[in-house]
């Protein structure tokens, strides 16, 4: 049996993970980590601080808040805990606090769960190196109205794995209200929608001469990412230490 704990167990993905882990046998809830215990009426047991928990658990999963990470990192290495982290709106010094507790720890660490969204970064890095620089690049991302971080993480994966192709050759655009000028061919445009209860939706479109290709990603719940999620607990469960991701999980 699988013990997992959630972290930023009442946001929307805290609770789409606790649903998903109702309908699996060999997985076992065994805590939450909630801004507001008193808020809290149900059966789980809650902290409003991880340092508070003392029971057995195996995996903790996180879709919480940047500013978690330290007391997070620091619970789980201090107690041989695995972590999978889909928190996004991480900047370059939370990467590193990854990259130093994974010397430690087994850590899977994506800004998206989701499989269909790991298999759209292979299929854009394949058209990227096929179309190369005679077809322009965009990427437009939509979300719901409660997201607070924008471009979402998995547009900068999108790019980022773009521009794998083109050796980080490109320089990304987010917007274009203030720009004058023409587009030119080193630029990758980024684009954030927030509106209503979107799920999440990615479109990368590689304009060309006369003919547009369009590869789209379309989440209908958060479900797809819960279970996700649950894949990678499963995965790095038997890992000693380490820092991966769902490339790691499904294969590039």
């Amino acid at each position: 049996m699988l013990k997992i704990m959630i972290n930023g167990f009442s946001g929307q993905m805290g609770q789409a993970i606790a649903e998903q882990i109702e309908y699996r046998e060999d997985m076992e809830l065994v805590a939450g980590i909630v801004t507001d215990v008193r808020s809290y009426a149900g059966d789980i047991k809650v902290y409003d601080d991880i340092r508070d928990f003392d029971g057995s658990c195996d995996v903790i999963v996180d879709f919480s808040h940047p500013n978690a990470l330290d007391d997070l990192l620091g619970y789980a290495r201090d107690n041989s805990i695995a972590l999978v982290i889909g928190t996004t709106g991480y900047g370059d010094k939370d990467i590193a606090k990854l990259e130093k507790a994974a010397k430690d720890i087994p850590i899977l660490y994506s800004a998206n769960m989701s499989l269909g969204i790991n298999l759209l970064l292979s299929l854009v890095y394949r058209a990227a190196n096929i179309l190369n620089d005679d077809f322009d690049i965009e990427i437009i991302e939509k979300h719901h109205n409660q997201k607070i971080d924008a471009p979402s993480g998995t547009a900068y994966m999108i790019a980022d794995r773009i521009n794998e192709a083109f050796e980080n050759g490109k320089t990304y655009i987010f917007g274009r209200h203030t720009k004058t000028d023409k587009r030119t061919p080193k630029e990758i445009g980024i684009h954030a929608i927030r509106g209503g209860t979107i799920v999440g939706e990615h479109t990368v479109l590689f304009a060309g001469l006369d003919e547009v290709l369009e590869i789209k990603h379309e989440a209908s719940s958060k479900g797809v990412f819960a279970k996700g999620a649950l894949r990678a607990a499963e995965f790095i469960i038997d890992k000693d230490k380490g820092l991966f991701d769902m490339d790691d999980l499904i294969g590039r």
